[in-house]
């Protein structure tokens, strides 16, 4: 039975409507999940709060799929043991030293009004620990200024409540590789601030990108503001990752220099390595001495994992619990007491160093 010309017309239309609109959802490619995954991603353990996307941004891929054995943290390993160090062992009546703070180069200043914008006075240590570690003389909780770092895993985080239990800084998953924003990022970095943390932004180096792509990523997503701590750049290898590269040690140095001189010519900051002790030992020894260096450390101090490297930030725990997060978060400490901690973080004051520990 044929139609009418005018009703066969108007189905034809609206059939080739609906063509078009398929296809234009599929070149937004928002729903996919990117095939880039880094140890920075990990399964949450409630619910992610969705988070608007605004119309200009809706041509990037927002989201990396988590792998399906990621580890319960950020980034890092879960044994230093692992690691075939030679280490001399640090007498059980010794304390380790922890003064001054093992920062060879201060933040510069982008303005004189940054010391102003420093966090309130210091919290004291107040979390939990899911799987807590006995470091006896050489506890982290001997160390004044606690924090902890923050991706989208971490879900709708309460910063008032994670200041409260000795939050005083918080470095944020901002990017990783040249085409990812952690999603969460924008929202975090407003609410830490909100709450009176000293704020940063970190992002995971994608070793099958150019680092001059990935500096640019960064620049482009995270703003230029007055008193935020020194941008970080993540290093480790990440079995889980699509990318299966490993350059020599001689390209991994050459990569990290260009990523940071871009990231320290732009932010005025000297960048801050965080790094594991498997690509520790693989790239970094010896090198980066005049670079402040943040290391993950889990389960012994660490002067025994990384002998004779100076650190600015520790990352003491993988398994932090907090009233702010729903799960576990990544503990650090600043290397210093809480006068220093004011002078580093405000960007004044003399430039400090430490004998390694």
């Amino acid at each position: 039975m044929r139609l009418p010309g005018a009703i066969s017309f108007v189905i034809a239309s609206l059939c080739l409507a609906g063509c078009s609109s398929t296809s234009g959802m599929d070149a937004l490619d928002i729903q996919k999940p990117s095939n880039e995954t880094t140890s920075s991603v990990v399964r949450p353990s409630a619910p992610i709060t969705s988070v608007p996307v605004s119309k200009a941004s809706n041509t990037r891929k927002l989201a990396e799929a988590p792998p399906q054995d990621a580890p319960d943290r950020p980034f890092g390993l879960a044994e230093e043991e692992t690691v075939a160090l030679s280490v001399p062992e640090l007498p059980d009546n010794v304390d380790p030293p922890i003064e001054p703070a093992a920062l060879v180069s201060p933040p510069k200043l982008l303005s004189r009004a940054a010391p102003a914008m420093l966090a309130g006075p210091v919290t004291r240590y107040g979390f939990r620990d899911a799987k807590p570690i006995n470091f006896g003389r050489a506890s982290p909780r001997h160390l004044a200024v606690h924090g902890v770092d923050v991706s989208r895993w971490q879900g709708d985080v309460n910063w008032d409540k994670l200041r409260a239990q000795g939050a005083n800084f918080a470095y944020i998953k901002a990017t990783d590789g040249g085409d990812h924003l952690d999603p969460m990022f924008m929202r975090n970095w407003r609410n830490a601030d909100a709450a009176g943390l000293k704020r940063g932004a970190y992002h995971f180096f994608y070793w099958c990108r150019t680092a001059g792509e990935q500096a640019d990523w960064f620049i482009r997503n995270v703003p230029k503001v007055d008193g935020a701590l020194p941008p970080v750049i993540d290093v480790e290898w990440n079995g889980d990752s699509s990318c299966k590269r490993r350059p020599s040690r001689e390209k991994v140095l050459e990569k990290m220099q260009v990523f940071m001189d871009k990231l320290e010519r732009h932010y005025g900051q000297r960048p801050i390595i965080y790094t594991a002790p498997d690509f520790y030992r693989d790239n970094l020894q010896g090198a980066f001495l005049d670079y402040p260096f943040w290391l993950r450390a889990v389960a012994r101090h660490p002067s025994k994992v990384y002998p004779g490297r100076k650190w600015l930030f520790w990352q003491y725990s993988g398994s932090g619990l907090s009233h702010g997060v729903t799960g576990r978060i990544d503990l650090n400490v600043f290397h210093g007491d809480e006068r220093q901690w004011r002078a580093w973080a405000g960007g004044g004051g003399r430039q400090m160093m430490a004998d390694a520990d």
